[in-house]
């Protein structure tokens, strides 16, 4: 059995979160682009090893997932979903495993975060439609990442993948 993760970004004109009678208000979170994204997404998680996972449990299998996916990459050290993530080449790293072709990792300089998350963000969009949830600048004025939202763009990302078929999870043939 695998845990469903909604993941809810009903923000900007057309559709306004704050508007919606019987949801709470809720402070958005910082790095979260607020710009166009899904209303909903909703998906699986169930990296190849889940058998009904606690909610904490998907937290560190996702996290365990990220680990195996970026353990051939030099200076790649996932250990969290917030410090981990800082200078942007843990997500270059993931997003190169899948998409080796789409640039050259080698070449990647951990002391340019912003085109790093840049080029990340807009690699994962334009090959696995992962919708650009994170913000460059956002992520950059920050002492390190907000956990959260890494975690949100992560889980995303890999439903992409699981769509396109690039990732099999237990319900797969």
């Amino acid at each position: 059995m695998c845990v469903c993760v909604v993941v809810c970004l009903c923000v900007g004109p057309a559709m306004d979160w704050r508007s919606v009678q019987g949801v709470p208000r809720l402070r958005p979170i910082a790095g979260i682009k607020r710009k166009a994204s899904p209303a909903v997404t909703s998906a699986p998680i169930c990296p190849p090893s889940a058998t009904a996972p606690s909610t904490k449990n998907v937290k560190q299998m996702l996290l365990d997932w990220c680990r195996a996916k970026t353990e051939p990459y030099e200076g790649v050290d996932i250990h969290n979903f917030s410090s981990s993530w800082k200078d942007g080449i843990a997500f270059c790293a993931l997003v190169h495993r899948f998409f080796p072709d789409a640039f050259e990792y080698s070449i990647l300089n951990p002391n340019k975060p912003r085109d790093n998350f840049q080029l990340a963000f807009s690699t994962a969009e334009r090959l696995a439609g992962c919708p650009p949830l994170l913000d460059a600048d956002d992520l950059i004025q920050m002492d390190e990442p907000d956990w959260k939202c890494v975690y949100t763009y992560i889980q995303e990302f890999y439903r992409c993948l699981v769509e396109k078929g690039l990732v099999k999870t237990k319900k797969q043939p």
